[in-house]
């Protein structure tokens, strides 16, 4: 081999070790990305499960509220649960 050929092949072999090195970082930002995305989906999860906890805790209190002004004015309570009892009725046939 001439001189310039080994000069060429020695350049190609600190090319190559480069990109390899850059392989390597690049899985490993990969996996550090993907483990923090998991994270976020997790927390995501979490945060959707206690919005629905809370939506239903104001719900309960809500048709609490009801119940209670109920007392106050039994006609417009009347009028609230009829309400919600026809929102039942409509969900029961949507689901048949």
């Amino acid at each position: 081999m001439a001189e310039g050929d080994k000069k060429l092949l020695v350049d190609l072999e600190v090319r190559i070790k480069q990109v390899l090195f850059l392989c390597d970082s690049l899985k490993a930002e990969n996996a550090r990305l993907r483990t923090e995305i998991r994270s976020g989906q997790l927390q995501l999860e979490e945060t959707a499960k206690e919005l629905a906890q809370l939506n239903a805790k104001y719900d309960s209190l809500k048709m609490a509220r009801t119940i209670t002004a109920a007392s106050v004015d039994v006609e417009t309570a009347k009028e609230k649960l009829s309400k919600m009892v026809r929102e039942v009725d409509k969900c029961i046939n949507l689901l048949k």
